[in-house]
């Protein structure tokens, strides 16, 4: 007979399977322990590379504080929630019935008690554990609440409702707030863990006759309820508060802020009735242990929350349909005008000057005279437009490159003071021909140069006339450091030092060496931070590549941005650093802000929303996109150095109280106003975020009445671009304008507005943006809604609708070989009317970049030209204006003192200072003069501020001669 064992094993077939072997387990042990090992130290490695840089930028003492204040808070919290948590569950343990009950509930349950007994003690420990973990973990996220509330300043500001100080509600109030959702989360944690070992210990029962619940069971519930109840009486009383920074819709404000008539009176009183009937509920809750009955507390605790809907839901809704509605203006205009002044100062508003503005069809020479220096710093050169013409003629190699959106700034002094476009030439690993690691680490580390141009002219062929080019460097802007190795487009890290030879730039001859020798960076020396860096970066080569020599440094986060905003985490950083050359050093300059979202009766605003423009995509950032802010000051300006990559901050609002707040809880960080290098302050600039959260607030916060607010008669909006398809708002423009109260004009940011849902200009918006006396001081030009003056999409249209205009851009697209492309859309106050300029540029197939071709103006709603030059466009709009110039020049105006011969006579002195500076000051008229008869506003616009300079030289000069000092004017008048 013949046996076959069958296929596959039956039912009842068991295999055995031995232990594994000694060697199996040890090696499984051994993976164990490594695995552990590598995750805690992938977790070290970022503490310690972190720190690592923090000590290379001398900001130590930030990390420091930041780890020891989250360490604390997560140590503090984390292990009272632990203990909370921890003696509840033992409490419930402890109070658990002798005997539990014989009943089918109690048995199913029997071999859960035995199955936890063996680890009742280690269950305790890592239940609190874990639940204390999680609790550390979430409060350490409260540092910067747990700083501003230990360093508080305060305002010396009180609110309108409570009478205190805004310090309360920025710093005081949401600390308060944490711990009390601090403390409702370990009651709530607590009671449901009691529950649970209640139910398992019997004290609590599903089935069963007899009570539901033991007398111990009760008791610990009823005092956990209470405490539960108690905290909610005091959630009532902080509500009261909390109602000054309440936000909502109300009036097309979607971030309104603080209470309207509704709020104090009806929540306000719900709020303390509701206080007063939480307090009675807890103290039932309380007394239920000595009851020995539950019905008390839940009779208290249903008609507390009876109160909460009739008192809290009810009765507000009945006096807002009852009381408000029928009379909304009268009971809502004192609150209304509450949050009108709260939101202005809030938002340093308070201060901007409104004045009517009535705009001019035509226009007059002596009426053109004071605005002289705005028509010659017209600004030509769009930023936005003329990178690639940057990037084609002065890139020098394939592996630079310049941002897509350049920077305006000044050089110059006196006479020579002139709006600039400036961009850096940073690396672009993009245009490596090898790319590999050594390349993109080793040897291509840092940009070269800067690159500037004048603003407002242009050469014949329409392409910038350029202050400093070529590589190296050279121009206007003098000898200075010009590697650059920290840029906003240096987003990866290098490896320089040591034996390292990098790239300077490439010569015919080959490549030019260079070795690093900024300082920055972190020492690769030990072999245990290479390794922490290799985990870091993902990059094992870090661990052995040969390529890495004793001194060699890793340099990273080399963005300006991120590097101020690790140093500073309190800081929101502006969108938009831009480059100084300044004491033979590149630095980028960054605006940061200080901001709070606790200041009462001010309407919040998403600063991510309100710094949106058309250029938001060019440059590809905002101001902190998803912030809620009622509170911002430009409190400080920082710089880093493109070399060193060294960052400096300085104080730069010193009455700003969030600002000294975190000076006190980051002692050292924050260098005094005075600390400003001298050559830095003309550079520093009024910044375009803040601009742009001033002029969104002031589309409607301009209306200083509250009835008029509530009206909304006379809302505005920031015009969407028309230069664009995008349907994206205008961008601000940084221009010289003179406004018309004051008597010259200054470097400005500018903006105008439209009415809600309308075309026409409704005010223009400048501020001016020199450090000065002057120094963001608003100024709004309200024009009358019956003049139908332009606004920007309606001059573009004007423009795109003028027959002469629509047959030259024919010409110029050449049948459809050419790309048009306008420039940034300028409107300016000139000769008590508006000018509007548009720079167009033309780029030819095939052509890497526009050249300028020819400028658009339009003045008053008539005075179109579509000209080649600026000075041909203004001369056909202005018409009457630039004709009938002097055909002899008279003497300038010149102030002299008795006994001074009048500058035509130079006087006969010792002192040549004063007789230059007087024959300075004739050639600068005269000069003047024959620039006003041929048109030439550009030439004006520099005799102008030569002759300024001249008189001023020689109000010097005369005061050390001992004479009176000359009161300088620098608009002599003419004889037309």
């Amino acid at each position: 007979m013949v046996f076959q064992m069958p296929d596959r094993p039956g039912p009842g077939f068991r295999a055995r399977v031995g232990p594994p072997s000694r060697r199996t387990r040890v090696l499984l042990l051994t993976a164990g322990v490594l695995a552990v090992l590598f995750l805690l130290f992938v977790m070290f490695a970022g503490l310690w590379t972190d720190w690592l840089w923090f000590k290379s930028v001398r900001y130590s003492s930030v990390f420091s504080s930041q780890l020891w204040t989250k360490a604390g808070l997560f140590g503090v919290f984390g292990l009272l929630m632990a203990v909370i948590v921890g003696a509840n569950i033992w409490l419930a343990y402890r109070l658990r019935p002798p005997l539990s009950a014989m009943s089918v509930e109690q048995q199913s349950l029997d071999r859960y008690r035995m199955g936890v007994a063996p680890y009742k003690k280690w269950l305790l420990a890592g239940v609190s554990l874990l639940i204390g973990l999680v609790a550390g973990a979430a409060a350490s996220g409260q540092w910067r609440t747990w700083m501003l509330w230990t360093n508080e300043t305060s305002f010396g500001v009180k609110d309108s409702q409570f009478h205190l100080d805004v310090s309360f509600y920025a710093f005081e109030l949401p600390w308060y707030e944490f711990l009390l959702g601090f403390a409702f989360s370990a009651v709530i944690v607590s009671l449901l863990v009691s529950v649970l070992v209640h139910y398992l210990y019997g004290g609590l029962r599903l089935q069963g006759p007899g009570r539901r619940a033991s007398a111990g069971a009760q008791g610990h519930l009823a005092v956990l309820l209470g405490v539960f109840v108690l905290l909610k009486a005091l959630a009532y009383w902080l509500d009261r508060y909390a109602l000054a920074v309440k936000s909502g819709s109300y009036k097309g404000v979607d971030g309104w802020t603080g209470l309207r008539y509704v709020d104090a009176n009806a929540f306000l009183p719900a709020k303390t009735i509701l206080f007063f009937v939480a307090i009675i509920c807890a103290v039932l809750f309380f007394l239920t242990p000595v009851r020995r009955t539950w019905a008390p507390a839940l009779i208290g605790f249903g008609l507390m929350a009876l109160s909460a809907v009739l008192i809290g839901g009810v009765y507000p809704a009945i006096v807002q349909q009852f009381q408000v509605k029928p009379n909304e203006q009268a009971k809502e205009t004192p609150y209304i005008q509450k949050n009108i002044d709260a939101t202005r100062q809030a938002y340093g508003i308070a201060d901007s000057q409104t004045q009517q503005y009535t705009p001019k069809g035509s226009t007059t020479q002596d009426a053109l005279k004071p605005d002289a220096q705005t028509i010659a710093d017209i600004r030509l050169l769009d930023p936005n437009v003329v990178s690639p013409t940057f990037q084609q003629i002065e890139q020098q190699r394939s592996y630079y490159a310049f941002p897509q959106t350049l920077d305006v700034d000044r050089y110059g002094t006196g006479v020579l003071a002139q709006d600039t476009v400036i961009g850096l030439r940073e690396l672009n690993l993009n245009g490596v021909q090898q790319r590999n690691w050594i390349n993109d680490h080793f040897k291509y580390t840092h940009g070269y140069g800067a690159v500037s141009a004048k603003g407002n002219q242009v050469n014949n062929l329409g392409q910038p006339v350029f202050t400093e080019s070529g590589l190296p460097a050279s121009g206007t802007l003098g000898e200075y450091q010009q590697r650059i190795y920290y840029g906003e487009n240096t987003k990866t890290y290098s490896i320089v030092g040591g034996s390292n030879k990098e790239i300077d730039y490439t010569v015919d001859s080959g490549d030019k060496t260079y070795q690093y020798t900024g300082g920055s960076g972190v020492s690769l020396n030990n072999p245990f931070t290479r390794a922490a860096y290799a985990v870091k970066f993902a990059e094992p080569q870090m661990l052995y590549s040969g390529a890495i020599s004793d001194g060699a440094k890793v340099i990273y986060d080399r963005t300006p941005k991120e590097r101020v905003e690790k140093v500073a985490p309190w800081l929101s950083i502006d969108a938009d650093p831009y480059p100084v050359v300044q004491d033979g050093k590149l630095v980028w300059v960054l605006d940061g802000y200080t901001t709070s979202d606790g200041y009462p009766f001010s309407s919040k605003t998403t600063l991510g929303d309100v710094t949106k423009d058309s250029l938001t995509d060019q440059r590809g950032r905002t101001l902190t996109a998803a912030n809620k802010v009622n509170y911002i000051r430009n409190s400080v300006k920082a710089t880093v150095d493109a070399y060193t990559g060294e960052v400096t901050l300085y104080q730069w609002d010193d009455a700003d109280p969030v600002l000294k707040t975190w000076m006190k809880a980051f002692p050292g960080t924050v260098k005094g106003r005075s600390d400003i290098p001298a050559t830095l302050m003309p550079h520093l600039r009024y910044p375009q975020d803040m601009f742009k959260v001033q002029r969104d607030l002031l589309g409607q916060y301009h209306m200083t009445d509250a009835n008029s607010f509530f009206n909304g008669t006379d809302i505005w909006q920031v015009p969407v671009d028309p230069t664009t398809n995008t349907g994206a708002v205008q961008p601000p423009y940084y221009l010289t304008v003179r406004m018309p109260d004051v008597p010259s004009a200054s470097f400005s940011l500018t903006t105008s507005f439209v009415p809600s849902r309308r075309d026409n200009l409704a005010a223009f918006m400048a501020v001016s943006a020199d450090p000065g006396p002057e120094y963001g001081k608003i100024r709004i030009l309200k024009v009358p809604g019956d003049t139908g003056t332009l606004g920007p999409g309606l001059a573009q249209s004007k423009f795109n609708s003028d027959p002469e205009v629509a047959r030259q851009l024919n010409i110029l697209k050449n049948g459809g070989d050419s790309d048009v492309e306008y420039g940034n859309l300028l409107t300016l106050p000139v000769g008590g009317g508006l000018l509007n300029v548009e720079p167009v540029y033309v780029r030819g197939r095939g052509a890497k970049y526009p050249v300028l071709q020819k400028v658009l103006a339009v003045y008053g709603n008539d005075n179109v030209a579509f000209e080649n030059t600026l000075e041909d466009a203004l001369k056909k709009v202005f018409g009457a204006a630039t004709s009938g110039a002097p055909t002899t020049p008279t003497a300038p105006t010149t102030p002299t003192t008795p006994g001074t011969p009048t500058p035509t006579t130079p006087p006969s002195t010792t002192d040549q200072a004063l007789q230059k500076a007087l024959q300075d000051a004739q050639k600068a008229f005269t000069d003047g003069q024959n620039a006003l008869k041929n048109g030439d506003w550009t030439a004006y616009g520099t005799a102008q501020k030569a002759l300024q300079d001249a008189l001023n030289q020689a109000a010097a000069a005369q005061q050390r001669t001992g004479g009176s000092t000359p009161s300088p004017s620098p608009s002599p008048s003419a004889t037309p």
